[in-house]
């Protein structure tokens, strides 16, 4: 008899938080997850998450640090676009929370979403509960939802966060989109022009130094390139690991930023590219959080952090200050290079008409015009610049290796 029951139970991770607020996570044997749950919430313990404990041996689970499930912007405006449809509908918030944890396919936004609606479902409001959880949900959701609260038009808000962030889905995806191909193409050439300095041209390198004489110029410096390539290989590899390393730790310091972004918006061909979309996000941003009632000193300075340039939110600070002062928003922007003439007066003129939101859209929706103009127009003109060179390299390479042959062949003659 112990023995069947042995066989009908399962094991279960289970994650909840208890009485003092903290979180934990362990594992239980019992017949099916509901009867974990049940268990747990007799104890008093809130439960989070509960599921199927992972198999050991073959059947474990395996995950790789770093390359686990994440959440996106896209699972974001997913989410947003769901809940504003759901609460739209009469559904109460903690229900809509339920439907989103339970049909979400992401196991880390099912995760949040639970703890999200665990922390609605003890007393808190909406807005903080997101903003538990930074990593996941960023500062212009949490602030719009805030103000969607205060104000009573939560799905509203909520519509119009969706509406934010499909747009940036999209112009990430514009952008993407192009430069994959000069990107692929590029990194081509360059492990093919290292596998033809490591592997082929030794190889010549060594018959030519049976035959004798004196190599032609072109021929020299592709040995001698080759000799260096063999030697550097390694170093090179572990120097671009650690930078790589290193850049992704502290890229985001303010003297890092302050040096390398505004060498972006010079830089000769996608300077401006960069230029307009930082543009487009920081007017789409700001045109949501306006729309949605969020204080104009506090909308400044999320939406300046989030255009994801310094020079952008340097200038919002600027502003910041003007409009402490009582003056305009468009005043200290046209002391700004990086915000071109039609932006400001667009933005003036919402100021004096009381639609400031409106221009902001309006602007915003002109330079993801631009954006997608500018990105058709780079890959058209990269396409056979980037095929040009790479033939050009591997061509000149090839004749460097044959002339020294040449050479014999005309002796012999």
């Amino acid at each position: 008899m112990a023995t069947a029951t042995k066989s009908a139970t399962q094991k279960f991770t289970y994650t909840i938080r208890d009485a003092q607020g903290k979180t934990r996570t362990d594992e239980m044997e019992a017949p099916s997850s509901q009867a974990v749950a049940s268990r747990l919430r007799e104890r008093g313990f809130t439960v989070l998450h509960v599921e199927e404990a992972a198999g050991k041996g073959l059947n474990a689970e395996i995950k790789i640090p770093g390359l686990g499930e994440k959440i996106g912007l896209k699972d974001i405006a997913i989410m947003s676009r769901q809940l504003a449809t759901m609460i739209s509908a009469g559904l109460s918030l903690l229900r809509a929370m339920q439907i989103l944890a339970e049909q979400t396919e992401n196991k880390a936004l099912q995760k949040v979403l639970n703890e999200v609606r665990s922390d609605v479902e003890t007393g808190k409001s909406f807005s903080v509960a997101l903003g538990r959880h930074p990593e996941t949900f960023p500062p212009i959701m949490i602030n719009m939802v805030k103000a969607g609260e205060l104000g009573g038009f939560l799905d509203q808000v909520l519509v119009s966060i969706a509406e934010n962030f499909e747009k940036e889905v999209a112009l990430r995806g514009k952008i993407k989109s192009a430069m994959t191909y000069p990107v692929v193409v590029f990194f081509i050439a360059i492990l093919a022009t290292a596998a033809m300095l490591l592997f082929i041209v030794p190889v010549f390198a060594n018959m030519f130094a049976d035959l004798g004489g004196e190599l032609p110029l072109p021929t020299q410096i592709l040995v001698w390139m080759s000799a260096i390539l063999k030697v550097a290989t390694v170093p090179f590899v572990i120097a671009v690991v650690i930078f790589s390393m290193w850049w992704r730790k502290n890229k985001h310091r303010r003297e890092i930023r302050v040096k390398v972004e505004p060498v972006y918006l010079k830089l000769p061909v996608f300077g401006p590219l960069m230029q307009k979309i930082a543009v487009a996000r920081f007017t789409r941003n700001f045109g949501s959080m306006i729309r949605s009632g969020v204080p104009i000193l506090q909308a400044l300075d999320i939406v300046g952090q989030a255009s994801g340039n310094i020079v952008i939110e340097d200038a919002t600070k600027a502003v910041q200050d003007s409009v402490r002062r009582g003056d305009s928003l468009a005043g200290p922007l046209a002391n700004h290079p990086v915000f071109p003439p039609m932006v400001v007066q667009m933005i003036a003129v919402g100021e004096d008409t009381g639609a400031l939101d409106v221009m902001l859209d309006k602007v915003a929706d002109f330079y993801d015009q631009e954006v997608e103009s500018t990105t058709e127009q780079l890959t058209s003109l990269i396409e056979p610049i980037m095929i040009a060179v790479l033939g050009g390299m591997i061509g000149g390479m090839v004749i460097a290796l044959y002339m020294p042959i040449f050479k014999v062949f005309d002796l012999i003659g």
